[in-house]
């Protein structure tokens, strides 16, 4: 047991290394193209969210995360964020385009996979937006 939660501690370490790094080239990136440093932290702290997080949690590194933007913003993200709503999902949307798109450039994603993100976000936005607004209902029903 002992040695099985070392062996996750010790991966998962491994993958927020890996993370850092990308982090780092994102955040350059992001100044390379003028964006304001509040933008830039926005941007940066919903990214490290999705893949330390979400993805990390599951010991999955960055290369999985393209195809799983569905479950995270479709429903992990809308029952599991206490501060999820309908401005942060598309936020979080934007930012994974943007990090998955500089992933695309240092060749860490296939373009099929940054096609597929793009093509997801693109297709099912409205019914997660629709999907937070019926959770926010249900949360507050008994407030009004």
């Amino acid at each position: 047991m002992v040695d099985a939660l070392l062996k996750h501690k010790k991966k998962r370490d491994e993958i927020f290394e890996v993370n850092e790094t990308y982090l780092m080239g994102f955040v350059k990136l992001l100044e390379n193209k003028g964006l304001s440093q509040k933008t830039i932290k926005a941007h940066v702290t919903n990214v490290e969210f999705y893949i330390n997080d979400y993805l990390g949690c599951d010991l999955m590194d960055v290369t999985k995360g393209c195809r799983r933007i569905d479950i995270f913003l479709g429903y992990w993200f809308i029952s599991k964020a206490a501060w999820s709503s309908c401005a942060h999902i598309k936020s979080y949307a934007s930012s994974l385009k943007k990090f998955y798109a500089f992933l695309l450039e240092q060749n860490v994603v296939e373009q099929e996979d940054y096609d597929y993100l793009c093509e997801t976000i693109k297709e099912n936005m409205q019914e997660w937006l629709q999907k937070m607004k019926s959770y926010e209902d249900m949360l507050f029903a008994d407030y009004y």
